[in-house]
């Protein structure tokens, strides 16, 4: 019998697959990596998985070229609005290799954006038709924004741009208005939006009543950073939060499922300061009118009284004409008492409110050293629970078929058990 060697048992596979595969393909499968690298080549991994979602039935390693990469990425990114990123199904024409050291791989020729985009329109219509068939979908949009929405709870980034433009477009208002904001950091972009985002929406909730609207905006960026914000749990908590959440995530293109859930949706930062200042241009205006009409009102009601008692003052001896000198004497004393009062009023209120603000400044400091002092227990919890500092401490693991050993009597007579120590592991086999 003809003995071969590794070398050439693989290079009679290449002949193979060389003369077998020659062609070009049109490949359907999910990212599950993607890595770019120095030398501008990027190194992907394709996957399918079954009908369930959740088990792997086919996979492979594949390569875009440097060249195909710098045409391929700004194409697909400006047609999807993405980059490719795990998690994405993509439409691939690959031809297929094999190299007797690196073994089976597929390099990328081309990708259709088309794909992609059907899939993630898919997924975003999934999600909407989720939060209708729960009958949250225009929760948000239902709440009545308040008359004086003026104490913002704002969700971005602490160095984006944008939240220094919506800061300052508040406080340079050409009316005058008075706006209160506070800033709830969080990450904009990447992988960790959606968790970040709901711990912000967490902190609002917790002091719900000093707030009035939440203000997430974004600012900047590239459109292919948005996928954060196309999450099921995201935008359920938007729709069903007890505040009116105003986004402005800094896109004119596409919406996100976000914007599709929250009371106001603009498309940058500073549209979201435009629309909050002119909310309270037309409060303003709708009070000036309310007193307008009540001055008027008054006036009317006056000279008539002032009409009839001229009248009166007529068929009247001058003793009722005294009388009615009096009354308007007091008239007019009445609404000077009034105007004093609503002086005094509207000073108490503004004092009120002036207190209030420093005991909010004053109690900020000391809720955020509480909250410190939680994460670090908590720090401290989850280090004393680490796996590792066990196994540190002379404990064990042991695993059959990559699973771990919890019960004895379910291992059988043959079984090839590794024990994972704090250093290094040991092979066994079951007796």
């Amino acid at each position: 019998m003809e003995t071969l060697t590794l070398y050439e048992l693989n290079n009679l596979v290449r002949g193979v697959v060389e003369n077998t595969l020659d062609g070009e393909y049109w490949l359907q499968a999910e990212l599950s990596e993607v890595r770019p690298a120095y030398n501008g080549h990027c190194y992907v991994e394709f996957v399918e998985k079954d009908k369930r979602g959740r088990d792997l039935v086919a996979k492979a390693r594949g390569v875009i070229w440097a060249g195909t990469y710098g045409l391929l990425k700004p194409m697909f990114e400006r047609e999807t609005g993405r980059p490719l990123s795990p998690g994405l199904k993509v439409l691939v024409k690959v031809t297929v290799s094999f190299h007797e050291l690196y073994g089976y791989s597929l390099t990328v020729r081309d990708i259709d954006p088309a794909y992609t985009l059907g899939d993630l329109a898919r997924l975003r219509r999934e999600i909407l038709a989720r939060l209708e068939a729960d009958g949250i979908l225009d929760d948000n949009k239902s709440l009545p924004l308040p008359m004086l929405a003026n104490r913002i709870a704002v969700i971005s980034s602490a160095t984006a741009a944008g939240y220094g433009d919506f800061c300052n477009q508040l406080l340079r208002n050409e009316y005058g208005f008075r706006f209160t904001t506070r800033l709830f950091p969080a990450v904009m972009q990447g992988e960790r939006v959606e968790q970040s985002v709901l711990s912000a929406l967490d902190a609002i909730m917790a002091e719900r009543g000093e707030w009035d609207v939440v203000v997430l905006i974004r600012g900047g960026g590239a459109t292919s950073d948005l996928s954060g914000f196309d999450t099921y749990l995201l935008a359920a908590a938007c729709a069903q939060f007890p505040l009116p959440v105003i986004t402005g995530i800094g896109h004119e293109r596409d919406d996100t499922v976000i914007d599709a859930v929250a009371h106001t949706r603009v498309k940058t930062p500073t549209a979201a300061a435009a629309f909050l200042v002119n909310h309270q241009l037309e409060t303003a205006s709708r009070l000036e009118e309310f007193s307008r009409r009540a001055t008027e009102g008054a006036e009317r009601r006056m000279e008539r009284e002032r009409g009839r008692m001229v009248q009166v003052a007529a068929r009247l001896s001058s003793a009722f004409v005294r009388v009615k000198m009096a009354d308007e004497h007091r008239l007019d004393r009445l609404l000077q008492r009034m105007g004093h009062a609503w002086l005094q009023r509207r000073t108490g209120d503004e004092h009120r409110l002036q207190r209030a603000m420093e005991r909010l400044r004053m109690a900020l400091p000391l809720r955020m050293e509480r909250e410190r002092f939680r994460l670090q227990l908590a720090g401290q919890r989850c280090e004393a629970a680490n796996p590792e500092n066990l196994l540190k401490r002379g404990y064990s693991m042991s695993f059959c078929g990559g699973e771990l050993v919890r019960d004895a009597a379910r291992l059988h007579p043959g079984d090839t058990l590794t024990t994972r120590l704090a250093e290094g592991e040991i092979r066994s086999i079951v007796q």
